[in-house]
């Protein structure tokens, strides 16, 4: 399962971010009203180049599965215990 997505981010694109919004909670209001009524726009462009980001999102996407279809089953049991021993020595 992948990670948990922000209701937003699918209406923005991979290169947008959202508006900073102030700390006064009375600028905060008058900018969520602005937003409902479109006259500011919700997102601000990160300066990422679009095409970039898809394809790199693509590779990543399709590196996990790759490789883990080139492990053998004792290499990915051996990886998993010792992640498993990892996360429980954190403590």
């Amino acid at each position: 399962m992948g990670a948990r997505r922000k209701p937003w981010c699918h209406t923005l694109g991979m290169t947008m971010k959202r508006t900073p919004r102030p700390r006064d909670p009375i600028q905060l209001g008058k900018l969520m009203v602005d937003i409902a009524t479109g006259a500011v726009p919700d997102a601000v462009d990160d300066g990422k180049n679009a095409a970039a980001a898809e394809l790199g999102r693509r590779g990543g996407l399709k590196g996990g599965a790759a490789r883990a279809k080139a492990l053998s089953s004792e290499r990915r049991s051996e990886i998993a215990k010792n992640a498993a021993s990892k996360r429980t020595k954190k403590s």
